[in-house]
């Protein structure tokens, strides 16, 4: 709405992008106020009215103090829950867990082992619609065709449609550090400026990329994290390497193809422990 010229106004209530590595989650909410959306944080609405003119007052809390400001449309986007209240999955003994979503193990069985839950009714599981329909196909292979192949929910690609688009496989460095240990981790990063980011003079330092590599395991790439345009078309390309196994090594003998967005994650060489400035400072 920003991007069709309309004064827009966004209530967080906490952080940006929650289960999303932060640094890349501030990134782009630091991107869209750049360019003129206006963040309240933290804010909680707790009322909408419709007043004199066809305006809606909202009121909110900000920082513990009441505020109120009216506007012209207000859209709600509060997260989801599943639509399982109503099934009497209870009354069979399958166990229901938070927002109304079922738990499941990693062959997507639930309590009940002939009934089962895939998708976004499953606890812990990514809200994706293409997470969905691949283990839902696993899951006939088990039943019907003697396959033991299960749903590798670990490095699932996804991207996040911002206007710089946020694209991510595997853990966010919060994640990683909890999982492995900070002293174990090392962090490939940079700033870069995207080509069609030169004409128009836009800042060299907004588009960012970063690599969290295990460094207990030849440097295996546990998490990648790209903030750019097109993030989501370079992200799906490499989600297949990191699949396969890929280490830092192998992302350093990928040729890169000039001039992409893609080929800046074959380039990393500046590490968050080394504390060199990742920033562009010319060509």
């Amino acid at each position: 709405m920003n991007g069709f010229g309309y004064d827009t106004t966004v209530l967080v209530r906490s952080i940006f992008l929650r289960g999303f590595d932060q640094q890349m989650a501030n990134l782009v909410g630091n991107y869209m106020a750049h360019q003129g959306v206006k963040f309240l944080r933290p804010a909680v609405p707790k009322i909408i009215e419709k007043v004199e003119g066809g305006k809606l007052k909202v009121s909110y809390t900000i920082q513990d103090k009441e505020e109120t400001d009216n506007f012209d449309t207000v859209l709600i986007a509060t997260g989801r829950s599943a639509s399982t209240t109503k099934l009497g999955l209870q009354n069979i003994g399958i166990k229901i867990g938070p927002n109304n979503k079922i738990y499941a193990n990693e062959a997507d069985q639930t309590s009940v082992p002939n009934i089962y839950a895939i998708g976004d009714c499953a606890v812990g599981r990514p809200e994706l619609t293409p997470t969905a329909i691949q283990a839902g196909r696993l899951l006939v292979g088990r039943l019907y065709n003697n396959s033991k192949k299960l749903m590798e929910y670990n490095l699932v690609p996804t991207t996040v449609f911002t206007p710089l688009e946020y694209g991510t496989i595997g853990l966010s460095e919060e994640a990683a550090i909890e999982k492995y240990g900070e002293e174990n981790l090392e962090i490939y990063h940079a700033y870069f400026q995207p080509l069609e980011h030169t004409l128009p003079h836009r800042s060299e330092n907004q588009v960012y990329t970063k690599l969290i590599c295990n460094k207990l395991d030849k440097e295996r790439v546990v998490g990648f994290h790209i903030v750019s345009p097109n993030a989501g078309e370079v992200t799906q390309g490499f989600a297949l390497a990191m699949r396969k196994g890929a280490t830092k090594e192998d992302f350093d003998d990928t040729v890169g193809i000039h001039p992409t967005i893609a080929e800046e994650v074959t380039l990393l060489n500046i590490t968050k422990r080394s504390g060199i400035s990742p920033e562009k400072t010319g060509c």
